[in-house]
């Protein structure tokens, strides 16, 4: 297919990995922020075509790894009722939660489905009055504004028998909790295309001067993530930090404005828990007070518990990037597709699934931050 075949060339891909080559010096660790862009580093063989001192980390880029335990336990307790219709992601369906996932309360009778839309849920809720319809949403803010079009389309249609459990996260916050920490050795940041495609990028300016590290908003193929590798790496051989757009085909600095304009009708920004990092301060949607109605946390009285991380899964120390997923102990042993410790080795974005897909070898240790 051409309008892929464009971005996936050979030549063009070794033209960009010669330049890279050509003007590193010194060691930068450079994290991209979404699971997309860490599939297809892994699947591609991105970083083994780039100089030894680039160091690739791989960031909490992936909503469903990120969901919290809790969150899932939630969803969990509600697809367990009889009088209720649980909607959801399929990749939602196999994350583990504390006990179980929601695969295993399908297969013991309780109605879970996938969709592919939040608005087919609403469909569902109008062809079910009997039913409580549940949809689990779940993403960044390139999903944000279908979950606010359903919760605006089912209020609009009167539904008493539509629910929202939202666990929706937003990427700034995110990436600022990694650069204030101690202990990050990141230099520079890929933000991930789609998500500025909705957003835009004007959050990451006030970012950029606090923190003096260059973020580049970057695409998906790999011509894209070479070029966003080449944009940042001349910025630090040049000490320069500063906001760039790889992904001019599809970002607008200003975003999609309509989409944000429905996002800030439905959602307030609240804290959020992030799965394996904590909570993180306005880093989530929750719905505002006028969509209140439709909080699935408060119409089945839902109380939060606190659930402790399995032992054997180092998800956390994945997503901020301490560690790779072959790093693990557990990773290909205990920890396969079949039966996952964390959502990382589940998600199609997760870093743990990337790699055991693609690769089962070690990979190059971290560049020593400067």
């Amino acid at each position: 297919m051409k309008f892929l075949d464009e971005y996936r060339d050979a030549e063009f891909a070794q033209k960009f990995a010669r330049e890279i080559h050509r003007v590193t010096t010194r060691p930068w660790n450079i994290m991209e922020v979404c699971g997309g862009q860490t599939h297809a580093i892994v699947k591609f063989g991105i970083d083994e075509l780039l100089p030894k001192q680039i160091g690739l980390i791989h960031g909490p880029g992936c909503p469903v790894c990120v969901t919290p335990l809790e969150v899932i336990d939630k969803a969990l307790e509600i697809a367990a009722r009889p009088d209720v219709i649980l909607t959801s992601f399929g990749d939602m369906l196999r994350v583990p939660g504390s006990t179980t996932d929601l695969l295993s309360v399908k297969a013991g009778g309780g109605d879970v489905r996938i969709v592919y839309s939040p608005l087919d849920a609403v469909k569902i809720a109008e062809q079910n009055p009997a039913k409580e319809v549940v949809f689990f949403g779940v993403g960044f803010e390139t999903t944000a504004p279908a979950t606010a079009m359903a919760v605006y389309q089912a209020a609009q249609k009167g539904l008493k028998n539509f629910s929202m459990l939202i666990s929706h996260v937003l990427v700034p916050p995110a990436i600022e909790a990694l650069m204030s920490s101690p202990d990050c050795k990141v230099h520079a940041f890929l933000a991930a295309g789609h998500v500025c495609t909705v957003m835009g990028y004007e959050e990451y300016f006030p970012l950029v001067r606090k923190y003096r590290v260059p973020i580049v908003v970057t695409g998906f193929e790999p011509l894209d993530i070479l070029h966003g590798i080449l944009l940042t790496v001349q910025q630090l051989e040049s000490g320069r930090a500063e906001v760039e757009n790889q992904y001019v085909r599809s970002v607008r600095r200003e975003g999609n404005q309509p989409a944000q304009d429905l996002i800030k009708k439905v959602f307030e920004v609240v804290p959020r828990k992030w799965r394996g990092i904590g909570e993180i301060p306005q880093s989530g949607l929750g719905l505002a007070a006028e969509y209140a109605a439709f909080d699935a946390d408060k119409k089945f009285g839902l109380t939060e518990h606190r659930v402790d991380e399995p032992t054997d899964c180092i998800a956390g120390l994945i997503l901020q990037g301490h560690k790779k997923p072959h790093e693990c102990p557990a990773f290909g042993t205990i920890c396969t597709p079949e039966h996952p410790l964390g959502a990382t080795m589940v998600s199609s974005e997760g870093a743990c699934a990337a790699y055991y897909r693609y690769r089962r070898h070690d990979a190059p240790e971290l560049a020593e931050a400067k």
